[in-house]
């Protein structure tokens, strides 16, 4: 089971302050660093001192980290047009040395839109389906080719397809609850299906329509990692969780229920649950980004007996 930590910093975070986490996470042993693609804070948190933006952060870390994947837990469809967003990822990963993975979603925060004015279109899957094939389309063109795409959103003509990343093939990520168009969506351009807070029961159902839609896209289910990804809060007592429940304001039963939270032991036994449904990577959601501590008890005591 790979665990990867998973951070919000339309929350509130500097540049300085993730790159002290993904250095965390490169030294305690984690496999990735991820964020979310966020401009606006959510709930009752002030944001300061204002958003990041994902790829330019990613392409910081990408020089001040060596080992851990990097990459987002969901880049917005909206907020970048899909040739640009190739040349981003692209650079990020040569920048890396291969280790950048593009988790793409539809976009759906319309006050983070209109708050910085960024045009929120009604249609956004046709546009997701769209900028995926692009995105993937112009990767896969060989140097000295052209890739054109004449689509109901985007049109493309000899585009040079240029630059390339460092991987042969930069992992592609989607995911969400979608029961029809999302495991298609997944069957068609997806590495990795990941399943955003959801329980077991639920995760299961997406899960095996995921691999239903692989399937009958001509591809063996297990082509694809499934992975989830869920709020974690672990103390070594009650009142460590409590404490740390309290940071984040939320209440230590609820994300008992909706999350990985409790004792290490607790933890582990529920991922474990989610292990036996064919998830294969956790995404730790870490919302207090100044409790090094917390990290190091996940490696120290989840992360240990899950390798």
């Amino acid at each position: 089971m790979d665990l990867r930590i998973f951070t919000e910093p339309q929350q509130g975070a500097t540049y300085d302050t993730l790159l002290t986490v993904a250095k965390a996470t490169e030294e305690l042993g984690f496999d990735a660093f991820f964020r979310s693609d966020h401009y606006v804070r959510m709930g009752d948190v002030d944001g300061l001192p204002g958003p990041t933006d994902a790829w330019i952060t990613l392409a910081g870390l990408a020089r001040e980290t060596s080992r851990i994947r990097l990459g987002t837990l969901m880049t917005a469809g909206t907020f970048r047009l899909p040739g640009v967003l190739a040349i981003q990822v692209a650079q990020v990963d040569q920048m890396s040395g291969g280790r950048v993975e593009l988790g793409l979603g539809a976009g759906w925060f319309e006050t983070e839109h209109t708050a910085y004015g960024i045009p929120f279109p009604k249609e956004k899957f046709g546009r997701l389906e769209e900028q995926l094939a692009i995105v993937t389309g112009m990767w896969q063109t060989k140097i000295g080719d052209t890739f054109d795409f004449h689509g109901t959103y985007y049109d493309l003509t000899d585009s040079p397809a240029l630059p390339k990343p460092a991987q042969a093939k930069v992992p592609v990520l989607v995911g969400g609850h979608g029961a029809t168009r999302t495991p298609r969506l997944a069957a068609r351009y997806a590495d990795e299906f990941n399943m955003p807070f959801s329980s077991v029961e639920d995760s299961a159902r997406q899960f095996a329509r995921v691999r239903a839609a692989v399937e009958e896209a001509g591809r063996a289910a297990d082509d694809l990692t499934y992975s989830n990804a869920l709020i974690v809060c672990v103390g070594k007592d009650d009142q460590e969780v409590a404490r740390r429940a309290a940071v984040i304001g939320r209440d230590p039963d609820e994300l008992r229920a909706n999350g990985l939270a409790g004792s290490p032991a607790e933890v582990v036994d529920k991922i474990g649950r989610y292990a036996e449904i064919g998830c294969r990577r956790v995404y730790l959601q870490v919302l207090d980004l100044q409790d090094l501590d917390h990290l190091e008890l996940i490696a120290a005591q989840v992360q240990s007996q899950l390798s």
